[in-house]
């Protein structure tokens, strides 16, 4: 499913968490789509189950996923996904990077191409 990089700086359950939440945005995993069991998952990447359950716990936080008992870990709806906090933190980076990179000299037209470009591969090139 995806490869976790042992040597970085980045704790592993918020690698998995980045993992799991790219896949989702991406669509990649679909809503309503089955997660593999912590079990699986942690005899597949050979990490402790508490890490991959600590991963599940904070995406369920987040809103990526719901879990039912006895049944396993979901994905979240794309609608039901409400975090405030986090894009507000997002929209203070993007100031941050957009302006720095308008200082360096780009221009809007390549940030708003570049932004395009975005929005039509999370389409899948609609």
């Amino acid at each position: 499913m995806f490869e976790l990089d042992l040597r970085s700086r980045l704790p592993i359950y918020e690698q998995l968490v980045e993992k799991f939440k790219e896949l989702i945005i991406n669509e990649v995993l679909k809503t309503d789509e089955k997660l593999p069991s912590v079990r699986m998952l942690a005899r597949n990447l050979t990490i402790n189950p508490n890490t991959i359950q600590k991963a599940y716990r904070e995406l369920e936080r987040q809103g990526y996923i719901y879990s039912i008992k006895g049944k396993g870990s979901f994905v979240n709806p794309s609608e039901q996904i409400s975090n405030h906090e986090k894009l507000l933190k997002i929209k203070k980076e993007l100031v941050k990077i957009l302006s720095e990179a308008l200082y360096l000299g780009m221009k809007k037209e390549d940030i708003i191409q570049m932004l395009s470009e975005i929005e039509d591969g999370l389409r899948g090139g609609e």
